[in-house]
């Protein structure tokens, strides 16, 4: 049994428009949490506020994460808030053969996935209480790399490096990531365009566990993380058993 209340926690999720963010949101509104999804989109936010009944515990905000000053106003203008996650990601054109790669797509890369997790943190952290906690998003990447897929797989391993060093230098606030495998998001089109389907049903085949995830598995992974007072420091697997294979 968790031992972290969720009913009236304050809860920012960023990337919560769409995909394993959008179904967390769900799941902690149905619990009665108050949720803020931020990201860089507003239309696709208007999109996930309509997603989800324009529920009245559901609040919006338009910020970029990798850009400091906009992390910093996003907490300088917020109440206290019991817990933040982030499972943003900016792939796009990262997946590529080493020497088709553009420095620029890695750099999106590297802001999405490790400095705005690293601002989040500076920024967010004074405002959670002791038992609060941060989850980020990882990946499967970073244990079962593929061709194409270096940037994606290093920026992986270097965000599990920071959620270690955040559980010391934040305790007793938590710091945890989940590490997703393969999850059927409309992240998968930008990496296999009109393969998506295909590529998703290969790899469901190879897995011990007969499919490729769910949105929902990842959302409760992250409400595991959240609702857990006593784990910190821990990179949560939930990739059907992909690292066996």
């Amino acid at each position: 049994m968790t031992d972290i209340r969720i009913e009236g926690a304050k809860i920012i999720i960023v990337g919560g428009s769409s995909g394993m963010g959008l179904a967390l949101a769900a799941r902690l509104l149905e619990e009665g949490a108050s949720v803020t999804i931020a990201g860089r989109s507003a239309d696709r936010l208007a999109a996930a506020r309509r997603d989800l009944g324009d529920h009245p515990g559901l609040a919006t905000l338009a910020v970029d994460i990798s850009r400091e000053e906009e992390v910093a106003a996003l907490f300088r203008n917020s109440d206290p808030v019991d817990h933040i996650v982030s499972t943003a990601a900016d792939i796009e054109g990262a997946y590529q053969l080493l020497p088709s790669i553009e420095l620029a797509a890695a750099q999106r890369v590297v802001e999405s996935k490790f400095y705005g997790p690293l601002l989040l943190a500076k920024y967010g952290a004074p405002l959670l209480p002791l038992s609060g906690s941060i989850t980020y998003t990882s990946g499967v990447a970073a244990y079962r790399p593929a061709a194409r897929g270096s940037v994606v797989a290093a920026v992986n391993a270097a965000l599990e490096g920071l959620v270690r060093a955040l559980a010391i230098e934040l305790a007793p606030i938590r710091v945890n990531a989940v590490s997703p495998g393969w999850v059927d998001t409309p992240i998968w089109s930008l990496v296999a365009g009109d393969a998506k389907q295909a590529t998703l049903d290969a790899m469901a085949q190879r897995l011990p566990a007969g499919r490729v995830g769910r949105p929902a598995d990842i959302a409760d992974a992250i409400r595991f993380l959240i609702g857990n007072g006593f784990t910190t420091g821990t990179i949560l697997h939930v990739e059907g058993g992909h690292r066996l294979v």
